[in-house]
């Protein structure tokens, strides 16, 4: 789980931070958990894990799943 308490990162190409929580959740998209699974293991709900990837989306120019994916891989986690 360490790994989804990464330090705030920014996508260069966009330029933005995300905040340490919309990491987390970024990083447990990007390992193939479900949205479900994702407020289960940082507690919270399923609306707050929709409302944050909203806000990543906005953040990092990523309107799909994969495009999540990808700029996950790009940050590193």
């Amino acid at each position: 789980m360490t790994s989804y308490l990464t330090a705030p990162t920014a996508y260069p190409s966009r330029g933005k931070s995300l905040s340490p929580r919309e990491t987390q959740v970024l990083a447990c998209i990007a390992a193939g958990h479900t949205h479900l699974q994702t407020s289960r293991r940082l507690s919270i709900s399923q609306s707050s894990v929709e409302t944050y990837l909203q806000r990543i989306r906005v953040k990092l120019d990523a309107p799909t799943r994969a495009d999540l994916i990808r700029a996950a891989v790009h940050l590193g986690l």
